[in-house]
C-alpha cells in the first residue's frame, strides 16, 4: 500500500511540475497606460488584447498590465517604451509634443465624426505610410481615435465661441490648445486623469474631452453644461511595442503579435469608444445637465471660420517644416468620407 501511495504521489508531483513548466511564459510584456484599472477601456481593450495574445501564444507570452500610469506618466509613456521601462504602451501621440506632427493632422476640426470612422482613417493612414518616419522609435501595433471632443463646463452654458472668453479649459494637446485659444478660451495643458481634481479645485472651468472621457474620468459629477460642436476635434491613440523586444521574438511569437495588430484591434477599440460616448451622454441626460448642440447654421456662421483658420495655421506650420501636412490632410479627408 505504501508503495502504491508513493508511486501515486510521485506521479502527481511529476505531473504538476510538467504542467508548471508547460505553462511558464517564454516572454513577459509589461504593458502600461493611463486609464484607471476599473475603466471599460482598460478591461475591454487592453486586458482583452492581453488575454488574446496569451491565448494565441498558448501561454508563451504573458502580459502584465500597469494601468493608471503606474510605471510612467502619460507624457512619458512613449519614451518609456523606447527605453524599455515598458514593453508596450497605449498612449496619445499628441502628449509627446512635436514628435508626431503628421499624425496630429487627425486632431484638426472636421476630420473625425466618431471613433469608428476616425480609427479607420488613422489605421489606414499609418498602413499607407502617410506618417513617414514618425514611429521609427517603436513597433506600432494599432492606431485608433476617440469620438468627437465635447466642451464640458461647470456652471456656464457654451453656445457660441464668445461664451468661452476667458474660461480656463483643459486641453489635451498643443493643437487643441491653439483651437481653444482661437475660440477665446485659456487652454490649460494636462493629461485627462488630472482633469477631475483640477475641475473640483477650481483650477480649471471646464474640459475638452469626448463623452467617453467624461464618463471614464467621472467628470459628469462636476461639469453640468456640455456643448457638442460636430467634429470639434479628436485625438489619435497608439498601442506600440519596443522594437527590440519584438525583434527578439521567434517567428511563432512574432506571428501572434502581428495577428493581434492592425485593423482588427483598431476596430475593436473604436467600438468600445463609440459605445462609451453613448453611455457618457446618457449619464449627463440622466443627471438633467444642460446639453447644447450647435446646429448647422450656427456652426457655419460662428464656429466654422475658427475651424478653418486653425486648420490653415497648422498646415502652414507643417509646410514651414518641410512636412507633407497638406497631402496627409487631403488623404485624411478622403478617408473620412469613405470610412465608416
Amino acid at each position: 500500500m505504501k508503495t502504491i501511495l508513493k508511486k501515486t504521489s510521485t506521479a502527481v508531483l511529476t505531473s504538476l511540475l510538467l504542467s508548471s513548466t508547460a505553462m511558464a511564459a517564454d516572454v513577459t510584456l509589461r504593458f502600461g497606460h493611463f486609464w484607471p484599472a476599473v475603466s471599460d477601456i482598460h478591461k475591454e481593450i487592453y486586458q482583452a488584447w492581453a488575454d488574446e495574445v496569451e491565448a494565441d501564444s498558448n501561454g508563451r507570452i504573458k502580459v502584465e498590465l500597469y494601468p493608471a500610469s503606474m510605471l510612467a506618466k502619460p507624457p512619458a509613456q512613449y519614451d518609456a517604451v523606447k527605453h524599455r521601462i515598458l514593453d508596450v504602451t497605449a498612449t496619445v501621440q499628441g502628449y509627446s509634443a512635436n514628435r508626431f506632427p503628421l499624425t496630429q493632422v487627425l486632431e484638426l476640426p472636421g476630420v473625425v465624426q466618431n471613433a469608428t470612422q476616425g480609427s479607420c482613417v488613422a489605421q489606414k493612414l499609418y498602413d499607407e505610410g502617410a506618417f513617414g518616419k514618425e514611429y521609427k522609435d517603436s513597433k506600432p501595433l494599432f492606431l485608433f481615435t476617440h469620438g468627437p471632443g465635447v466642451l464640458h463646463v461647470k456652471g456656464k452654458s457654451i453656445e457660441e465661441p464668445s461664451d468661452l472668453e476667458g474660461l480656463r479649459i483643459r486641453r489635451p494637446t498643443a493643437v487643441i490648445g491653439s483651437l481653444l485659444e482661437e475660440l477665446g478660451a485659456l487652454p490649460i495643458g494636462m493629461p485627462a486623469p488630472q482633469s477631475y481634481q483640477s475641475l473640483q479645485r477650481g483650477v480649471i472651468d471646464g474640459v475638452a474631452l469626448p463623452w467617453e472621457g467624461a464618463k471614464g474620468f467621472k467628470l459628469n459629477e462636476l461639469a453640468d453644461n456640455h456643448t457638442e460642436v460636430g467634429g470639434l476635434y479628436s485625438l489619435a491613440f497608439i498601442v506600440t511595442m519596443n522594437q527590440n523586444v519584438y525583434n527578439k521574438l521567434d517567428d511563432e511569437l512574432k506571428a501572434v503579435i502581428d495577428n493581434n495588430s492592425g485593423e482588427k484591434w483598431s476596430s475593436i477599440a473604436a467600438t468600445v469608444f463609440d459605445r462609451l460616448d453613448k453611455e457618457g451622454l446618457a449619464d449627463a441626460k440622466a443627471a438633467n445637465h444642460s446639453i447644447y448642440r450647435v446646429d448647422a447654421s450656427s456652426n457655419q456662421e460662428t464656429w466654422q471660420p475658427v475651424f478653418e483658420k486653425v486648420t490653415e495655421n497648422y498646415l502652414s506650420e507643417l509646410d514651414a517644416k518641410g512636412l507633407p501636412g497638406r497631402t496627409v490632410y487631403k488623404r485624411a479627408m478622403e478617408l473620412s468620407a469613405t470610412c465608416s
